[in-house]
């Protein structure tokens, strides 16, 4: 029995055959996808009409079958008519039934595959983000463990420092009372040495008298102005310099008697000196000539006295400062004056140059007043900055810087004929220095207020301070632990002192507008009423008969 073997034809489709087939495809998914009214309204199938399941999309299953049968050009056309014309009629075919397309299974994948692709970028920057976190918290955990190492080794060494203090202020507790001791020793030392000075002093003076008992006596003796009669006792604190000049070796003049006041003052006149408050007055050596320092940063020279003319005349004016004056102070000769400002310096100024500035002695802070030597060669200044300067005028420098005092120096003055320089400070103290040896030799304590100036009479012995309260204190310098008298002129401020040449009578420029004239035996006083304004400077005339006077008002008051 043989078997016949056939093979089947392959099935060659029209583009009829595949329209009729694709149309068909199309009515069952509309009729699948449309809604139901839309289905009994217009497609009414019939009883025998069975809707078959078709297992995959109509074009995959074309697909499938030209790619079996080979023909790759028609699958080709296929495509190209698919998704060209037949596509787009599908697809508005499902919009005008209300179906929304839902793409094919390659398009999905490619979309889902695109969404894959960036969670995995961005997975990978998340994985790279963490890895960098984890290095940069090792990295802080590591700083973090170094600091808290040093911070506990800092710890360590603070607490044995604290230890180490508390055992050094035990040991300088220990040692205080021995300090204290040897202080009192050298300042016992030292009043000695001064009253031994003095002593010897008042030997020669007594010697010089009774040499030149017959030879009369003129003012300019009294003072040494010769280098040759000049022995440097001591050397200066600081280096010493070529160009720098000893403090010479003075001895005190003689103590001239001089009349009291027996009538009371009165105002003899006054001068409109300036228009701004004057801060300082000072009178010449010889000559009935003030010098006035003013706020207005100009110092002028006023005549008081002369034959032939006009009472109160300006004789000379500078100006140079850059901000308010604060004292002045004529140079022994009386040819130069050196004014002191709020700008920080020191200028002298010579008349035989017509009052030009000669010098000048700068410093950091501001200067509150200036003394000469007796010499003329030494110029001692005090300064905010809690200190007062020794200046060398020979060679313009500083040789000698006073620290003692806690506040502002405010006053500074030299002894009459002595090497002892006396300062006044708002610590409410008063420090009597030498200036051969540049140290404190006594500390007058007693204000319970800052201390405005303090000034020696022409003897030397006795020295008045007064504050800010209005409170004025005589000392004498042989003992200065305790104030022989107190003078009360408050409650406003006292704000400069001045003795009268025998020294027995004192001048007090106080706030409240007057001068106040006090006895220093008996201790009564007596007021002086003439100013509209504080009085800030007081001064006495060479005769001790006249009282001179100038205030915040600008006036000049002359009481005779």
């Amino acid at each position: 029995m043989s078997v016949r073997r056939t093979e089947r034809a392959p099935e060659v489709f029209s583009e009829e055959a595949m329209r009729s087939a694709e149309e068909e495809a199309f009515e069952e998914m509309l009729m699948e996808a449309a809604p139901p009214t839309a289905v009994s309204r217009n497609l009414r199938p019939s009883k025998q009409q069975i809707v078959p399941k078709i297992p995959e999309a109509v074009d995959d299953f074309l697909r499938n079958v030209l790619q079996r049968a080979g023909l790759g050009r028609t699958m080709i056309s296929f495509e190209e008519e698919w998704y060209g014309s037949a596509q787009k009629l599908m697809t508005q075919t499902l919009r005008r039934a209300g179906v929304l397309l839902v793409p094919d299974a390659l398009t999905h994948r490619q979309l889902i595959q695109a969404q894959l692709d960036n969670v995995h970028r961005d997975t990978d920057l998340l994985r790279q983000e963490v890895l960098h976190a984890g290095e940069r918290l090792l990295r802080t955990q590591r700083e973090r463990d170094f600091y808290r190492l040093q911070y506990q080794r800092v710890a360590e060494h603070k607490s044995r420092l604290m230890e180490d203090l508390h055992q050094l202020k035990k040991h300088l507790q220990s040692y205080r009372p021995a300090l204290r001791r040897l202080e009192d020793t050298i300042q016992e030392a030292l009043r000695k040495k001064m009253l031994l000075s003095l002593k010897k002093d008042r030997v020669q003076n007594s010697k010089a008298l009774n040499q030149d008992t017959e030879a009369p006596h003129s003012e300019d003796t009294r003072a040494p102005h010769s280098e040759d009669t000049r022995a440097p006792h001591s050397e200066d604190t600081r280096a010493p310099h070529s160009e720098d000049t000893r403090v010479p070796t003075c001895s005190r003049g003689p103590e001239t008697e001089h009349e009291t006041m027996e009538t009371p003052l009165s105002l003899s006149y006054s001068i409109r000196a300036h228009k701004l408050p004057i801060s300082c007055i000072h009178l010449h050596p010889r000559k009935l000539i003030v010098a006035s320092a003013s706020d207005d940063r100009s110092w002028r020279l006023w005549l008081l006295q002369a034959h032939g003319e006009k009472v109160g005349q300006m004789v000379l004016t500078g100006e140079g400062h850059s901000d308010w004056l604060s004292g002045c102070s004529f140079h022994p000769d009386g040819g130069k004056l050196a004014t002191t400002s709020g700008d920080s310096t020191v200028r002298l100024w010579d008349f035989s140059r017509g009052g030009g500035c000669v010098l000048t002695l700068s410093h950091s802070r501001p200067t509150w007043g200036c003394c000469f030597h007796s010499c003329g060669h030494f110029l001692a200044s005090c300064y905010a900055d809690r200190t007062a300067r020794l200046w060398d005028l020979s060679s313009q420098r500083c040789t000698l810087t006073l620290r003692r005092h806690t506040a502002s120096v405010n006053s500074v003055c030299f002894l009459p004929f002595s090497d002892l320089l006396l300062t006044c400070s708002a610590d409410k103290t008063l420090a009597l220095w030498d200036a051969r040896l540049g140290v404190c030799t006594a500390i007058f304590q007693g204000h319970q207020h800052p201390c405005n100036h303090s000034t020696c009479s022409m003897a030397g012995h006795t020295v008045a301070s007064c504050d800010s309260c209005g409170i004025i204190n005589l000392w004498d310098i042989r003992k200065p632990a305790v104030s022989m008298a107190t003078v009360d002129a408050g409650p406003r401020a006292a704000n400069q002192v001045a003795f009268s040449p025998s020294g027995r009578t004192l001048a007090v420029a106080c706030s409240d507008g007057l001068v106040r004239v006090v006895e220093v035996d008996s201790l009564v006083s007596s007021s002086l009423p003439g100013h509209m304004d504080s009085v800030q400077s007081v001064a006495f005339d060479h005769r001790g008969g006249t009282v001179l006077s100038a205030g915040s008002d600008g006036l000049i008051n002359v009481w005779a």
